[in-house]
């Protein structure tokens, strides 16, 4: 079986939904500026996680697109009102999308992805109770995002941050999604409430690890792979679990906070981090997140969908970009 092969069939279903579901409506430009970002593609792991989930615990895929669009609508919103916040001009290889249609336009367009991702799923043809579990989840799943969003922005005014509150930051502003989306699926495919909770612990935890893999992926992938600014992080100051580990343990970043740094001043710390260990300790730590969610899954049967999602935690830490 091959995953990238597997995920390109369900990307393609949630492609095709998404024209379906969010039609260029009026007034017109507003929605070509909300299809801008969906229509760029990604990789679609929200989405797939979630039909997996709904075929491991032996439901219908098909079934239960309309709330795999929806899921993969709330994360093209957040991704949008996040270039906006952290001032990131390209996304996914272009313009971002504050870019080209202005911050007011770029919030209109992320609050309808929001508001209609609420209206697709609603409209299911599932149980109601079922449904009403969804949205209520993915209700709480957006305010902890913004809880996260707000304690990352927070962060920026701070001289000191502890390991602790960085990894509640990432959980709620990243890995939430990924336990939604397992959760959901598995709701929806007919799970009983201790293989759902397993299931959202599993997109938690790989969560947790996508995000930690996806610092390090901000420093080691060159640029043209990487479809944005190479060090970004490091420029802005975030202070990543690379940037905390390192200044904890006195490594000096010249380029840290340095929004016009050179790609040799990028190149010289990325050398400092693993040479003091930095990069092995977060790499580790992402490792260490990817087992324990794995391990959710021995409740499930063996299946191919059960071994997919397996794939897909695998590649969350061993992807490029």
């Amino acid at each position: 079986m091959d995953l990238i092969d597997e995920l390109k069939k369900r990307s393609t279903l949630v492609d095709e939904s998404i024209q379906e579901f969010l039609p260029i409506d009026h007034p017109e430009e507003l929605y070509r500026a909300t299809r801008y970002l969906p229509d760029a593609g990604g990789k679609r792991l929200r989405p797939a996680v979630l039909m997996l989930s709904a075929e491991a615990v032996g439901g219908d895929s098909d079934s239960v697109l309309p709330a795999a669009v929806a899921l993969e609508l709330i994360h093209n919103f957040t991704l949008i009102h996040d270039d906006i916040m952290d001032r990131d001009d390209i996304r996914r290889g272009m313009p971002a999308l504050h870019v080209k249609w202005g911050t007011a336009g770029a919030i209109l367009a992320g609050d309808t992805l929001y508001s209609r991702a609420f209206e697709i799923i609603s409209k299911m043809d599932a149980d109601p109770q079922k449904l009403l579990k969804c949205v209520a989840l993915l209700s709480r799943t957006c305010t902890k995002i913004c809880e996260g969003q707000w304690l990352d922005v927070d962060f920026e005014k701070r001289d000191i941050v502890d390991v602790d509150e960085y990894l509640e930051m990432i959980e709620n502003k990243t890995s939430v999604l990924y336990g939604a989306a397992a959760k959901v699926g598995a709701i929806l495919g007919g799970a009983s409430d201790e293989v759902a909770d397993a299931m959202y612990e599993f997109g938690r935890l790989t969560g947790i690890s996508f995000q930690i893999h996806d610092d390090v992926i901000d420093l080691v992938t060159p640029e043209e792979i990487l479809g944005k600014s190479r060090g970004s992080d490091l420029k802005e100051g975030k202070k990543t679990l690379i940037a905390l580990h390192a200044l904890n343990n006195g490594v000096e970043l010249e380029c840290f906070g340095k929004a016009d740094a050179t790609q040799d001043e990028i190149n010289n710390a990325v050398a400092k981090l693993e040479e003091s260990g930095t990069l092995a300790y977060v790499r580790e730590m992402a490792d260490n997140y990817l087992e324990d969610g794995k391990s959710k899954l021995d409740l499930l049967e063996d299946s191919p969908a059960k071994e997919t999602l397996i794939e897909i935690a695998d590649y969350m830490v061993s992807r490029e970009y």
